[in-house]
């Protein structure tokens, strides 16, 4: 379990361009996706909220400063979320990542740290709100890496790479081999 005041966050914002359609409601294994990550992260933290959706099978919040940022509008969303709400960390997923370690927190405690195959998935100080505000007003990359390095994070790498459902057939082949 994470510490009782970690808000867990499901990054939901992105365009879903390579699957051609909206991700976060494809069905894997009679729930969406979106269902999937939330029942997740609710298995680890106290509180789960949505980045970067208006609708969700939790609380939503939208993006910060606006949508179109890529996963750091979300991050950045969660992160003032838990700065505002008191949490003392955030654990991330994104919308589109199953088969995670049932043990994820313990592998991702202290923050921060990240998946090295999924940067998107980490625990992340509240704190380094200000920091990411800071990349993301400034000309360069906004990138997930370009903060994993601002905010010094720690890459744990995994036996296996969980799987991440960019296209149709990647959900197909999670699907064939039974996997999440």
């Amino acid at each position: 379990m994470m510490p009782p005041m970690t808000l867990g966050v499901v990054l939901a914002g992105g365009l879903s361009t390579r699957f051609g359609s909206d991700k976060a409601l494809a069905e894997y294994q009679g729930h969406t996706l979106l269902a999937h990550a939330v029942d997740l992260l609710s298995g680890w933290c106290e509180h789960v909220i949505v980045a970067g959706r208006a609708e969700a099978p939790a609380p939503t919040v939208p993006d910060h400063p606006r949508s179109g940022m890529g996963p750091l509008g979300g991050l950045l969303a969660g992160l003032r979320h838990a700065q505002d709400e008191g949490y003392a960390g955030v654990l991330t997923i994104g919308v589109d990542t199953l088969d995670l370690p049932a043990d994820l927190p313990a592998l991702l405690g202290p923050a921060p740290a990240y998946l090295a195959t999924q940067p998107v998935v980490g625990h992340w100080r509240p704190a380094d709100a200000l920091l990411l505000e800071e990349l993301l007003a400034g000309d360069g990359s906004h990138a997930m890496m370009a903060f994993v390095e601002a905010c010094g994070a720690r890459p744990v790498t995994l036996p296996a790479s969980p799987a991440n459902i960019n296209t149709p057939a990647d959900l197909a082949q999670l699907e064939q081999r039974g996997g999440g």
